[in-house]
């Protein structure tokens, strides 16, 4: 109902729900369908052609963070994923 409007150093830009068929942009607020079959994912596209994707495991309790980023390199890349998957862990343990 509320996508962040932040995730680590990057802006979200979209928000998809794919339960509810939608995708809102974050700057407009203009909400599209997805077109897509129902499923409990949350994806959210970010700046700097990153994004973080969240859904449940379909045979544990737990929640799965699936994320991507694009570097100029692939130390940039590394370095990019490393900080990303720390902010997104410091995120779950604030949750917590």
């Amino acid at each position: 109902k509320n996508p962040p409007a932040k995730i680590g150093g990057y802006q979200v830009t979209s928000a998809r729900d794919y339960k509810l068929d939608t995708i809102r942009n974050m700057a407009t607020g203009e909400i599209i369908e997805t077109g897509l079959p129902k499923s409990n994912v949350l994806y959210y596209d970010l700046t700097d052609d990153a994004w973080l994707c969240v859904r449940p495991s379909g045979t544990e309790p737990k929640v799965k963070f699936y994320y991507g980023i694009k570097g100029t390199s692939l130390e940039d890349a590394d370095e990019k994923s490393d900080k990303l998957g720390k902010e997104v862990l410091a995120m779950i343990d604030a949750m917590l």
